[in-house]
């Protein structure tokens, strides 16, 4: 076991090493997506907006809660949840994705679920701009405590990464799994409060879906702060937890089968 930590590590901190190759193959991959458009990845930031008014509109109605208080939930639950979505959906095809340069380049393999982490986190930033301005449309001041939000994203990153890097070997053998994840994340999104908010749930309810959610706790961490409270000590500790027993497992997973996921491709 001991073997296997360390060659999963040993992959694991080369590619750390060499994270400007990462940024760079990211980057690539954004340009590549809107050549030639004349708005480039802003056009991620106006359709995310567009979406953010149509469904604030609607659910903000539908669940008779003020505007003020339900669009700048709604724009940070919505943003979070597609980093998460997006991250663990292409990183399912992190080395598919890359097989030529697998076959072809001697690289530390999770560079490529790097590279993944870095481009998701790159369209985070161009769509987190939308949060400032609602808060401008209602004249609402970002509170102290958003400070925070910087530590409990470096958390929900941390945790993103295993579970990219997890998905990544396992997809790479089972060629089904990355639509089993999409379907497991699109049921999540409604069992996850971030077109309603948690106060609407009854106690019993809140217990299964807010305590028992880990996604609840990976968005709460970031998402409060921001909107002017501090998250529970409860969704700290069961982010740190998963983190820590989520890498463990990983690197062993990872260290394991890393030398076969060239032949699977």
């Amino acid at each position: 076991m001991y073997k296997l930590f360390i060659s999963g590590w040993r992959d694991i901190f080369a590619a750390l090493r060499g994270y400007e190759l990462a940024g760079i193959l990211g980057m690539q991959d954004i340009r590549q997506r809107y050549r030639r458009s004349s708005l480039g990845p802003f056009w991620i930031t106006i359709s995310m907006g567009v979406l953010i008014g149509a469904l604030g509109i609607v659910f903000g109605n539908l669940f008779d809660t003020p505007m003020k208080e339900f669009l700048p939930f709604l724009t940070v639950g919505l943003i979070l949840w597609t980093l998460i979505t997006t991250t663990l959906t292409e990183g399912c095809l992190g080395f598919t994705v890359a097989e030529a340069i697998i076959k072809q380049i001697s690289l530390p393999l999770f560079i490529h679920i790097l590279r993944v982490i870095w481009r998701n986190l790159v369209i985070f930033v161009h769509n987190i701009v939308i949060y400032p301005l609602v808060l401008l449309v209602f004249w609402l001041p970002l509170r102290s405590t958003a400070i925070f939000s910087v530590p409990g994203l470096v958390l929900l990153m941390i945790n993103l990464s295993w579970m990219a890097l997890l998905l990544g070997v396992l997809c790479t053998r089972y060629r089904d799994i990355p639509q089993i994840v999409s379907n497991l994340l699109q049921v999540c999104f409604y069992l996850t409060p971030i077109i309603w908010m948690p106060h609407l749930l009854p106690k019993r309810a809140s217990l299964l879906l807010l305590d028992a959610n880990p996604f609840f706790h990976l968005i709460e961490i970031v998402r409060a702060p921001l909107l002017g409270t501090l998250p529970s000590n409860f969704s700290w500790l069961v982010c740190v937890v998963m983190a820590l027993v989520g890498w463990c497992i990983t690197i062993l997973f990872y260290g394991r089968f890393r030398s076969r996921i060239a032949y699977w491709l």
